[in-house]
């Protein structure tokens, strides 16, 4: 109960967050002209600068938690949400242009039509999504990016319902099918170091399952491992 309560408030006020969470990145990134570099303890007892974040890294690895609105067949009247792992491989090309490739894992119960055999069904989709990542503003605290990335999720929505029988069997589910997916939208990366940081990520999500294009909204938050110099 707890867990629907907080995906349903994530489904109706996650806009809002992902643009409040934008402002607060922008504030740090406006006030890093009167910031000092931080201070770490060395060896001897003296005081070193921290390493300065440069953006400099060739590779980038994302791993988090994702959350999801979707709805599981084109004429249910209501919509599910779904919640999984995403994790996300990047290149930088140049220190403003990525590519990047991902994979999402989402699982979740959803409503279906009346019938006397099921109610809340599981049904899950894997995605694989390659595209590219743009680095906006930033500063030692933060960087905002902007993505957009294509490819196709498989979703199995009979995992559940295999035993209802042939005629109760049209529950208002999409049949098993991979069908094109894409994500549009940004991600603010809080430093914690040159190489670590926190990420939340808003998208909005572009679905193709039935005869109609669908949007829905999802958000992650994880962290975020730069590595390789170029």
């Amino acid at each position: 109960m707890m867990f629907e309560t907080m995906m349903a408030l994530t489904g109706r006020t996650g806009t809002r967050a992902g643009l409040g969470s934008m402002i607060l990145a922008l504030g740090l990134m406006a006030g890093s002209g009167q910031a000092k570099a931080q201070a770490l303890p060395t060896g001897n007892g003296k005081l070193a600068a921290a390493a300065p974040v440069t953006y400099a890294n060739k590779w980038e690895l994302y791993g988090g938690i994702n959350l999801m609105t979707f709805q599981a067949g084109q004429a249910l009247p209501k919509r599910m949400n779904l919640a999984g792992v995403e994790v996300l491989g990047t290149y930088w090309v140049t220190k403003r242009v990525g590519i990047g490739a991902e994979y999402r894992g989402e699982a979740g119960t959803t409503p279906v039509l009346a019938n006397p055999y099921t109610t809340r069904p599981l049904v899950y989709m894997n995605m694989g999504l390659f595209g590219a990542q743009v680095r906006g503003p930033k500063n030692q605290h933060a960087a905002l990016n902007f993505h957009a990335y294509g490819g196709v999720a498989n979703g199995v929505f009979n995992n559940s319902t295999g035993n209802i029988p042939a005629q109760y069997n049209n529950v208002g589910l999409y049949a098993n099918k991979t069908a094109p997916v894409g994500a549009v939208g940004a991600s603010i990366d809080f430093n914690r170091s040159k190489r670590l940081a926190i990420r939340l990520s808003p998208d909005l999500m572009i679905e193709r399952f039935g005869t109609e294009t669908r949007e829905f909204f999802a958000i992650s938050g994880g962290v975020v491992y730069r590595f390789g110099n170029k």
